[in-house]
């Protein structure tokens, strides 16, 4: 049962088709809300079979595939690859577009740090700190996080159980406290390359984001029509009409990426 949350209500619901760079496209349904506890302007997605209105009826069938996506100005948007947040907003799309589940898209820029706090870490990460270290010295904490809003959002739309679709535990234990059941934590897929490979090294190491670094050639699923469960594809971007996969030759113990050794590399 959810725990007893400041209350938060659904403000406007509408749907919104979606086309990305790649050409896939989908119809969401998106959501803003009243009373969140931070004041600031987060949305819900809501895809799959879960992008009709919400309604005071109760949505039956298996817990919803739910993703928490901090907002990535730099890896969303302008297509950074210095993290893995663009590939993975745009994998979580497709996953739950097949599974049927909401896409939390929070304000939290830099893990909650803020876009110029980012940049100026970014400066600190060039010099030698990794991603966790650099916020400290900052005067932040590694991860400012708080998911309360995560969990009134969720409570606003009727949801009690998730099935939660990240590599982060501290999102499923934060989750938890404020009262919402996780069902189980689905992986994403490991989205890494010269830039970011020893950024994700730092999170699996240092954060326990379950990320499994050590692979060769990734196997692939691509999306085909009938697919009744797509949350546990390695790599969901690999779709046909791809000629290279996105990430391969990886090598976490001496950190070579694609072909290439990757060493003194800013986490």
């Amino acid at each position: 049962m959810l725990r007893d949350l400041p209350g938060a209500a659904i403000r406007t619901q509408l749907t919104l088709p979606l086309r990305f760079a790649d050409g896939f496209a989908t119809t969401a349904r998106i959501f803003t809300f009243d009373g969140l506890a931070d004041g600031r302007e987060h949305i819900a997605l809501g895809l799959g079979d879960r992008s009709v209105a919400v309604t005071r009826v109760p949505h039956t069938g298996a817990p919803p595939l739910v993703r928490l996506h901090s907002e990535c100005l730099t890896g969303d948007l302008l297509g950074s690859l210095r993290c893995d947040c663009g590939p993975q907003l745009t994998e979580t799309v497709k996953r739950i577009a097949v599974a049927g589940g909401f896409l939390l898209y929070l304000r939290q820029e830099g893990r909650g740090i803020g876009l110029y706090a980012k940049l100026d870490a970014y400066t600190l990460q060039d010099a030698g700190l990794d991603t966790y270290d650099a916020n400290i010295a900052l005067g932040y904490r590694a991860d400012e996080r708080d998911y309360t809003v995560a969990a009134q959002m969720i409570q606003a739309l009727g949801v009690k159980q998730v099935a939660l679709l990240g590599n982060n535990p501290d999102k499923a234990a934060q989750l938890g406290r404020l009262g919402v059941t996780v069902t189980e934590r689905v992986p994403t897929g490991v989205h890494i390359n010269v830039a970011n490979a020893r950024y994700l090294a730092t999170k699996a190491r240092r954060g326990a984001h379950t990320l499994e670094l050590s692979v060769g050639a990734p196997q692939t699923e691509p999306l085909v029509d009938g697919a009744t469960d797509h949350r546990r594809c390695p790599d969901p971007l690999a779709l046909p009409e791809h000629d290279e996969p996105t990430h391969r030759d990886v090598r976490v113990d001496d950190l070579w990426v694609d072909g290439r050794e990757v060493w003194n590399s800013p986490a």
